[in-house]
């Protein structure tokens, strides 16, 4: 894969301190878990309002969802803007 440095006379692994892996890695988890979470409010989203036609939820119910999932989606396309433009993508 990539060029190993060596560390104290042995290879270092791929997720130590110093790696590209693990520099990567803190971006990774950050957008598995803004994917995870709009998903997630998509759906509550969904169901929502599918509530609301059936009249077994309120109305105010299904706007706030829909506040969080445009709030969610927003802060993940913002971070992801600035990852791209400061990893100079």
């Amino acid at each position: 894969m990539g060029v190993r440095q060596a560390h104290g006379g042995r290879e270092l692994g791929d997720l130590e301190p110093g790696t590209r892996q693990r520099a990567q890695l803190r971006a990774r988890v950050a957008d598995i878990a803004s994917t995870a979470l709009c998903v997630v409010l998509a759906l509550w989203a969904v169901w929502s309002i599918v509530g609301v036609m059936r009249d077994t939820t309120g109305w105010a119910y299904s706007v706030v969802t829909c506040a969080l999932l445009a709030a969610a989606l927003t802060a993940r396309t913002v971070g992801v803007r600035r990852r791209n433009v400061q990893s100079g993508r």
